[in-house]
């Protein structure tokens, strides 16, 4: 089995660099009653399509979908054409699981990828134009971005594959790679985001209102 460390060495010099979108959509909505997440509807359609649509308007050709809870549903009811889909048998362990696995599949993808551009698919306030400030931080294989809040750090991330390997090692639980970019705070470069994104979650029956 392809884990991270298995593809960060370097690449011909003369391709351009791809920078994947990865989506984090396997959570089963627990405080919403047990509806996954990915199967809100939000504009008429599955949330995970919107979250996939606002990747690609960003500039991520390549796009991975972790799924987790009801998959097969996902896979049935949202139309997500040349996403590579990620089963996560673990997701129940939280979202540390999911990190790792869209991480295995992103270095076993052949075309190459340099970095990883890591979104959750409960956050529809943050759009395209955010998304696309934190690719275009992308500098190196060894570049660390996320964006920032009004000066606090959220999604989108990007993770260079050179970091790959260490946000594998320490993603467990719910804290994704919390704990790896806290140790790393004096290299990430903050994107702000503040004046065109919200980051808000949604986790909760009264967060529903803000899906369209």
């Amino acid at each position: 089995m392809t884990t991270p460390e298995d593809r960060t060495g370097p690449f011909p010099s003369d391709r351009s660099p791809v920078v994947a979108g990865l989506l984090l959509a396997a959570g089963g909505g627990r405080r919403l009653g047990g509806r996954p997440k990915a199967l809100l509807a939000h504009r008429g359609r599955p949330l995970v399509e919107h979250a996939v649509g606002v990747l690609r308007a960003a500039g991520c050709e390549v796009v991975h979908v972790v799924l987790g809870a009801s998959a097969d549903a996902v896979r049935e009811r949202a139309e997500l054409p040349g996403c590579v889909l990620v089963d996560n048998p673990e997701w129940e362990a939280g979202m540390g699981s999911s990190l790792r696995a869209g991480l295995a599949s992103l270095a076993a993808d052949p075309r190459g990828v340099d970095a990883a551009l890591v979104s959750l698919v409960d956050q529809p306030g943050i759009g395209t134009e955010a998304v696309a400030r934190v690719r275009a931080a992308y500098g190196s294989r060894d570049s660390l971005a996320a964006a920032s809040y009004d000066g606090r750090r959220g999604h989108p991330v990007l993770f260079g594959a050179g970091h790959w390997a260490g946000v594998a090692e320490t993603a467990v639980g719910d804290r994704g790679a919390r704990d790896y970019l806290a140790a790393h705070r004096d290299v990430i470069t903050p994107v702000d985001c503040s004046d065109v994104a919200e980051p808000y979650d949604i986790d909760t029956e009264a967060d529903l209102s803000r899906l369209e």
